[in-house]
This record gives C-alpha cells, sequence and structure tokens, in this order.
C-alpha cells in the first residue's frame, strides 16, 4: 500500500499566515501539522508516500526533505492548480500504479493514527474506505448518507440541504478501482474534480464502499479557530521538561522549555511549549500556548496562542487566542484594551497600546 498525501492548496482561510507560508506547516505544538499525518502514516507501517504539492513546494519539500526522517520514501507530484481531491488522484495516477492507497489531507489531524482503518481495509478489501464523524454544520462538508444497516448509499458535496451529519474525515482508503472512476469526472459546480463523485461513481457500479464513524477527534486545520483547538488538544498530553535555562521563575503544570530556551522572570501555567533559542523575560504565558523557536516574549501576557518561529512579543499587556506569524513583532503603542485578538501575517509589525 501506497499514501497520497494533498499539500498543494492555497489556504485562503489562514490568510493573512498563507500568503507566505504552506498552510500545512503552520506549527501545532511547534510542529507543523502535516508532520502528524506523515508520522500516523509511517506508524501504520506505510513506506511509499507520493506528496501532491502546488505553488508552496519549495517550502514543503525544504521541511520534509527526502521522507527519511520520518522512515518514509517521498516522491512530489506537482499539481499546477488545486483543482480538487480527485484531481490530486488524477495526476498521481502514473505514481499509485495498481497499488491500493490511503488518500491524506495535509492539514487535517486525527486523534489516534491510522493503522486501524488500513488493518480493516486489508482484511476487508472493499473498493473504497471512509472515515465519517457528526459535525453542526454538514453543509461544509462532504456528507455521507447511510441506509439503516449502516451502508453507504450515497455521497454529496457541500450540499444545500444535507441528508445526514455525518461529515467526511480527510482520511480515504482506495483500490485501483478509483481511477475508473475518477476518469469519469467532470467539474462540479465549485470547478473541482470532487472525491465525493468518485466514490459514488463507485456505489452506482455496484462496489463496495465501507465506512466508519470515529468517535474521536478530527479536525481541519483550515481555519484559525480550529488550528488553536488542535493546538490545545495536542499541548493536553504534553510532557513537561526543562532543558533549557529558568531563572526566578515559576512553571507551574505541563511546560516545557526546550533546550537553548531561556525563561526569566516570569510565570508560566501549563501547557505551554517553549520552543529553542525562545526568550521570555518578565511575562506571563497561559495555558495552551505554543512559542516557537527563537521568538521573544518580553513584558507581555499572552494565553491560548501559537507563536511562529521567530515572532516577538514586547510591552503588550495581553495577547490572547492569536495566531502569529513568522518573524511579526507585536509592540506598545497608547490606548488600547486589555485584550487583543490578532492574526499576523509573516514579517508583519504591529502596535499595541499598553
Amino acid at each position: 500500500m501506497k499514501a497520497l498525501v494533498l499539500a498543494g492548496g492555497s489556504g485562503t482561510r489562514l490568510r493573512p499566515i498563507t500568503h507566505t507560508s504552506a498552510k500545512q506547516l503552520v506549527p501545532v505544538a511547534n510542529k507543523p501539522v502535516l508532520f502528524y499525518g506523515l508520522e500516523a502514516i509511517a506508524e501504520a507501517g506505510i513506506r511509499e508516500v507520493g506528496l501532491v504539492v502546488g505553488d508552496t513546494r519549495a517550502e514543503i519539500e525544504a521541511a520534509v526533505g527526502d521522507g527519511s526522517a520520518f522512515g518514509l520514501e517521498v516522491t512530489y507530484l506537482r499539481q499546477e492548480a488545486p483543482l480538487g481531491l480527485a484531481h490530486g488522484v488524477l495526476i498521481a495516477r502514473d505514481y499509485l500504479g495498481d497499488d491500493d492507497f490511503v488518500m491524506y489531507l495535509g492539514d487535517n489531524f486525527v486523534v489516534g493514527g491510522i493503522t486501524g482503518l488500513v488493518d480493516r481495509f486489508t482484511r476487508d478489501r472493499p473498493a473504497a474506505q471512509i472515515m465519517l464523524t457528526r459535525v453542526a454544520d454538514p453543509r461544509q462538508f462532504g456528507v455521507a448518507e447511510l441506509d439503516a444497516d449502516g451502508r453507504v448509499v450515497g455521497l454529496e458535496e457541500k450540499p444545500a440541504s444535507p441528508k445526514s451529519d455525518l461529515a467526511l474525515v480527510g482520511v480515504y482508503l482506495f483500490s485501483p478501482a478509483v481511477h475508473a472512476a475518477v476518469a469519469e469526472l467532470k467539474p462540479s459546480w465549485r470547478g473541482e474534480l470532487e472525491i465525493t463523485d468518485a466514490i459514488q461513481w463507485l456505489l452506482e457500479e455496484g462496489l463496495r464502499v465501507e465506512s466508519s464513524v470515529i468517535s474521536g477527534y478530527w479536525k481541519d486545520t483550515g481555519n484559525v479557530p480550529d488550528m488553536l483547538e488542535v493546538n490545545r488538544l495536542v499541548l493536553e498530553s504534553l510532557d513537561p521538561e526543562t532543558l533549557g535555562r529558568v531563572d526566578a521563575s515559576e512553571l507551574i503544570g505541563r511546560v516545557r522549555v526546550e533546550a537553548g530556551a531561556v525563561v526569566e522572570r516570569s510565570r508560566l501555567v501549563g501547557p505551554v511549549i517553549v520552543g529553542s533559542g525562545a526568550v521570555v523575560r518578565d511575562s506571563y504565558v497561559g495555558p495552551y500556548t505554543s512559542i516557537g523557536a527563537g521568538c521573544a516574549v518580553t513584558r507581555s501576557e499572552v494565553e491560548y496562542s501559537i507563536l511562529m518561529p521567530r515572532a516577538s512579543i514586547d510591552g503588550v499587556g495581553r495577547i490572547e487566542q492569536s495566531l502569529i506569524g513568522h518573524d511579526a513583532e507585536v509592540t506598545r503603542a497608547p490606548d488600547t484594551p486589555r485584550a487583543h485578538r490578532l492574526v499576523l501575517g509573516d514579517h508583519s509589525k504591529v502596535q499595541i497600546c499598553p
């Protein structure tokens, strides 16, 4: 079995961060979200991975390399434009050959990995196997309809009137039969080749499509609130450790200070991670905060936020529920409320009142 990881999307819902960064590389607990998917694939015993990339290919390739760091063999597949999930399968046809494969969306996060899903597929050999989860607003997702016996009888992409609340999770398993389905597709009303249409084609051809409703955690990290929520979830299992220097400071709960980081005259209430080379001085860092490598937090308060590498916050009363990009600078300015909510693109400079 091979894996096909889709990382060619433009990440419009995470702008301005994604004007200069691949959405799949936005960090969760100081590790790119894409890496969690690659690790899950490796844990499932899969070694060959086709990584579909677009305009951010250079950045993703620099981060992932040849895949050996994950125990994988990665082949890069260029997608000229994000024309749908099924289009990713179409351009990977030669790479996939006649092998079964798991398709994993590079900005999705699934707790518990995919090993059980892969084992079930290998045992039962359906034409396709999908994961489903109940969502509050299924109109934003691909939606599956099940019959009274729990069998998949229909699928629809982002329907105006959903027939169920069961959304497709961004992990799919396919036999080579899917290639015939993809070859028959026409662009949807969104101008994309929809994977839901390909699975519907398999159903209409009388092929077996299995599903499982997951009770665990899944998130599409395509927007800031979901990214912060996934960061919170990962930090919940953080192992506390002090590898850097901590002086005249109080560390409460699950706090990890990476090697080379410095914490001085500060109070950190976990779960919190402070990346290598970061400096926290005369500050308060509250729960569910990830401070990236090389960041600087000085005379400030920050909570429930993600600071990407080399961001700096200086003299700010309080920041919360924020995603701050690479090399962004947040400094004091007169007359502002005590709490701020920010989404800053890379290299931004913002003045904030004390």
